[in-house]
């Protein structure tokens, strides 16, 4: 299963906290917490979740049903990297939400290859008509 970008941006958190708790990780090197503040964390998964929602029967469904959910989570998405000011989601943010959004659909029978192909898009580029992050 897919797993969420949050999971592994909670982890870090954690992780660093443990770290800074031990006394192994110097404070002014502490980054986590500040990179992904709860709003965001709370934020994107809300988004997250109304996206898996709409997942279960997706690999039946038309290109045009597939591109209406994408549309929906990279809008959404928008809105919390917005709320940012247009910065919550960097490189590596970007990244890892692409491929959770790529691995969700194929793992719901979506042939993300052939629906990219079909719509002459590159195979990174299913998200950049909407997508402002």
């Amino acid at each position: 299963m897919a797993e969420r970008p949050t999971t592994s941006w909670r982890h870090g958190i954690a992780e660093e906290a443990e770290e800074l708790a031990a006394g192994t990780l110097d404070p002014q090197c502490a980054c986590m917490a500040v990179l992904y503040p709860e709003e965001l964390l709370t934020a994107t998964d809300a988004v997250l979740d109304a996206f898996e929602g709409e997942l279960p029967g997706l690999g039946e469904a038309s290109d045009e049903q597939v591109f209406a959910v994408l549309e929906r989570v990279v809008l959404a998405l928008n809105a919390v990297d917005d709320a940012d000011n247009g910065g919550a989601f960097e490189t590596d943010e970007r990244e890892a939400l692409c491929d959770y959004i790529d691995e969700s659909l194929t793992e719901h029978g979506v042939n993300v290859v052939a629906l990219t192909a079909r719509h002459g898009l590159g195979p990174y580029q299913l998200t950049n008509k909407w997508r402002k992050w």
